[in-house]
């Protein structure tokens, strides 16, 4: 037989999806019997919260239970969290679950969710309720996980080295050399770090007897470690004196081990360690950009990347910068065009002659999704006794490959009793493809052929019906218990493997299936490693123990960061600019109640440039740059703040909120204003909290370029001496400019005065004056990062300075409307300069 030895001890009764509870009654109903009526006259009972809590808790019969043990028992490590829970009263443990679910809101927490008909972004689906594990417990779990670790490290190592394991018969050849995640241009190019895999995730589960299995291995691009980081600050949120007072182990030391240990890895003093993302449309793209933000590492695309002589370069606005570690976090056939999958454009052509020629380490090694394959999970107790000389401590569910005459005759006579599916695929047990047979039946319920094992059988592999352990869930205000698996992360450091103490812990839907998938309804919870002793104080600002110096940052901004950047502040200031407009338009209709009024016309026609229909209160135009501002903030999620995109969405919620019920006249222009006072609000929170390097320069120039153009062309239109009468206030209000223009000059609006502020005074921050003496400070301190003082003016400082000294000497009875126009046009110019400059 192919597989695991001893089938019939490994293979539980129940079915996924038919999981039945107890009827027997649990330690928490037994706590809550139904009680006697109580005699006329008698004292009542005391109240018994803890019974209460756990009055609705029932663990499924056969399967084990994290919270109680086979006596129905509470375990002692939930003893004191769940005393104190149940003391709590109702309103408060309300609010502590609304506190967690509102910080991961604000934090823009997402997945991103699978349909037939949208990619739909989705709040993170967190289970308020920790599970807890014992710290002794969860050191044997430790100490297994580095066991398979290694182990798995040493069969990357064969696989794409000597082949003694298919020599030796430990390993069909067609499982390596027929899956598609055995990539053979690597074959032979050993990892310059020394080690294929520096970062594993394994999803583990108890079995029937209590015993913790490995359900699968993620050596791909294992996901995880930003979300496990997120949902503990979540739930430290929900309970912070409960965790305070449990001795919960902290998880930054793990985070600080494994971001020394790739600085570690850097081939060179210069080079810089990056995050590799698929981009903004991957399902886990918010770990990606948050993992990145919190170690401090480079977040870069595809597009970002390119090879030279060997060497991995990225884009930036300073110029090629080296990159020798990339922690990559797509899946290894889309890396590169030239060696791999042809039609990928999220890859970089030449990234695995970067690492044939050493000069780059990347985490993991391309090709370790071989790994994660589900057959291969039945050669792994006798590979594991071929190099340790003994079993796994922490084996995996069993599997049997059905490419043998002898398990195909096994999986035929105990096929009620497991899982039947692709040998090749790399999901894990419970996420099943169409084609799945579980329990003899097709999914659809219709009967299995077993001929098929004999015409497909090496297509197939089988494995034990999952069924997980349960754990505890908040609903009601009542414990219920939900079908668990854990997520547990190692990473490798100097001192070797470290794992995450704690991880996150999937949790089901319902009591009535082993379906723990996000995508299918599934919740996340944290998971507290609980010990003797109060755990030490731990942060992330600890000093790193690399000593070389610290890299310059300054120019490590990549060329498509600082684009979206730029276009960010473009797109804020454009919605500002609309809204104060349309705000103008609607003033004048609540103040006439007539459209048909010349200068009311004319503001229509011009918000009709613009892309704004002036009559709807909140128009399509004006909505897309808003979705355009957020798109572009999205995108550099890495270097944008929370609080920054929190005012955004908020901003994008509310105007969402008031477009359906909104009437033309004050109504339109009290919504206005409040949008307007929300987008201010967003513009001084980015441009007063963001560091001045790099990015917010980018951010800083999209504005003064758009704000420099967009004033420029209402002066054009609004101070025309052919316009009607009260043209020359709507510049002034679109400027912002209404008391400082009281304050300077008479009340008497001319088109002297409107041109004076709004064109030519360097004080007035609103100003295309003063715009263009932001934009040459801004490309002062760019030019600098080049250190090229050689070169002549590039063309964008050389049309900015043109148009400043011209601004700066001219009166404004000299500036005739023609030559308005003309600068509105130069302006909107400099934003192609600026890309030709910086951001090819």
């Amino acid at each position: 037989m192919t597989g695991a030895e001893n089938p019939d001890k490994d293979l539980p009764p129940e079915e996924v999806g038919s999981q039945s509870q107890s009827q027997a009654q649990s330690a928490g109903q037994s706590q809550a019997q139904t009680q006697e009526p109580v005699p006329e006259g008698a004292a009542e009972p005391a109240r018994d919260p803890l019974a209460e809590l756990l009055s609705g808790y029932a663990p499924f019969e056969g399967v084990p239970d994290e919270l109680m043990d086979d006596q129905g028992n509470v375990r002692p490590v939930w003893k004191d969290f769940l005393d104190r829970l149940a003391a709590a009263p109702d309103e408060e443990i309300d609010l502590a679950c609304a506190r967690g679910s509102q910080y991961l809101r604000d934090a823009g927490v997402f997945f991103r969710h699978y349909g037939p008909d949208s990619h739909e972004e989705r709040d993170w689906p967190l289970s308020h309720l920790p599970l807890l594990i014992d710290e002794a417990e969860w050191q044997q779990i430790a100490a297994g996980l580095v066991e398979r670790a290694d182990l798995l490290e040493q069969v990357m190592a064969d696989v794409y080295g000597p082949g003694q394991l298919v020599e030796g018969g430990l390993l069909p050849p067609e499982l390596i050399a027929g899956n598609p995640e055995w990539l053979r241009p690597m074959v032979g190019v050993p990892p310059r770090s020394g080690h294929y895999l520096h970062m594993l995730a394994f999803d583990i589960g108890r079995g029937p007897e209590g015993q913790w299995w490995v359900l699968g291995d993620r050596a791909q691009a294992p996901s995880g470690a930003g979300f496990a980081l997120e949902t503990r600050m979540a739930t430290a949120r929900s309970f912070p004196a409960l965790m305070a007072e449990t001795n919960v182990a902290r998880l930054a030391g793990f985070f600080r081990g494994f971001r020394d240990a790739l600085l570690a890895l850097r081939a060179e003093e210069d080079s810089r360690v990056a995050i590799l993302t698929p981009g903004p449309m991957n399902d886990t793209y918010f770990e990606h950009a948050y993992i990145a933000r919190y170690l401090g590492f480079l977040l870069v695309q595809g597009e970002d990347l390119v090879v030279r002589d060997g060497r991995l370069m990225v884009h930036t606005v300073g110029g090629l910068r080296p990159i020798s570690v990339l922690w990559r976090r797509l899946d290894a056939e889309w890396l590169d065009p030239l060696e791999l999958r042809e039609d990928s454009q999220i890859g970089t052509a030449g990234l695995l002659s970067a690492l044939r020629s050493g000069g780059l380490t990347m985490v993991n090694a391309p090709g370790s999704g071989v790994l994660e394959t589900r057959a291969l999970m039945a050669f792994i107790p006798a590979i594991a006794r071929h190099f340790l000389g003994r079993d796994l401590a922490l084996p995996n569910i069993a599997t049997w490959w059905c490419g043998s005459e002898e398990a195909q005759d096994y999986v035929r006579e105990n096929a009620g009793r497991m899982t039947i599916d692709r040998a090749l695929s790399t999901s894990l047990p419970f996420d099943h493809s169409p084609d799945a047979v579980i329990g003899g039946k097709h999914l659809d319920g219709s009967a299995w052929d077993p001929e098929v094992l004999a015409r497909e059988g090496g297509r197939l592999a089988a494995q034990q019906i999952v069924s997980l352990s349960t754990a505890p869930a908040l609903s009601e205000r009542k414990l219920v218990a939900r079908p668990a698996s854990l997520r547990v992360i190692l990473t490798r450091t100097s001192q070797g493997w470290q794992v995450m103490p704690g991880g996150f812990a999937r949790i089901g839907q319902s009591g009535t299936s082993a379906d723990v998938s996000m995508q299918r309804g599934g919740s996340v919870c944290d998971v507290w490693v609980v010990g003797q002793q109060q755990a030490p104080d731990d942060t992330l600002l600890a000093a790193t123990t690399d000593a070389r110096p610290s890299l310059p940052q300054l120019a490590a901004l990549p060329t498509r960061a600082a684009d979206n950047l730029f276009w960010l502040g473009r797109y804020s200031d454009r919605v500002e600019q609309k809204i104060r407009l349309q705000r103008a338009y609607h003033l004048r209709m609540a103040e006439y109640g007539r459209a048909d009024m010349p200068l009311i016309e004319m503001l229509a026609g011009y918000l009709d440039s613009m892309g704004v229909e002036a009559a709807k209160p909140l128009p399509e135009g004006l909505m897309a740059d808003l979705e355009a501002a957020m798109g572009s903030a999205g995108r550099v999620r890495d270097r944008f703040s929370t609080d920054g995109w929190n005012a955004l969405t908020d901003l994008k919620r509310t105007a969402d909120k008031l477009a359906p019920r909104l009437k033309p006249g004050d109504d339109a222009a009290r919504a206005l204003s409040v949008l307007l006072r929300k987008i201010s609000g967003f513009s001084g929170l980015v441009h007063e909290n963001m560091y001045h390097a790099t990015g917010w320069r980018f951010l800083s120039l999209g504005r003064a370029i758009e704000r420099a153009w967009t004033t420029s062309g209402v002066l054009a239109a609004f101070s025309d001496p052919a316009a009607p009468v009260g043209a020359y206030e709507i510049a002034i209000e679109a400027g912002d400019a209404v008391m400082t223009h009281r304050m300077r000059f008479s009340a008497t609006f001319t088109r002297e005065t409107v041109l004076d502020l709004l064109l030519l005074d360097e004080n007035y921050p609103r100003s295309v004056l003063a715009q263009l003496d932001d934009i040459l400070t801004h490309l002062d301190w760019l030019e600098k990062l080049t250190a090229d003082f050689s070169r002549k003016p590039s063309p964008i400082r050389r049309a900015v300075m043109k148009l400043q000294t011209e601004l700066a000497t001219a009166r404004p009875e000299e500036i005739p409307p023609e030559r308005l126009v003309q600068i509105a046009a130069a302006c909107a110019d400099l934003s192609g300069l600026l890309a030709e400059t910086y951001l090819r």
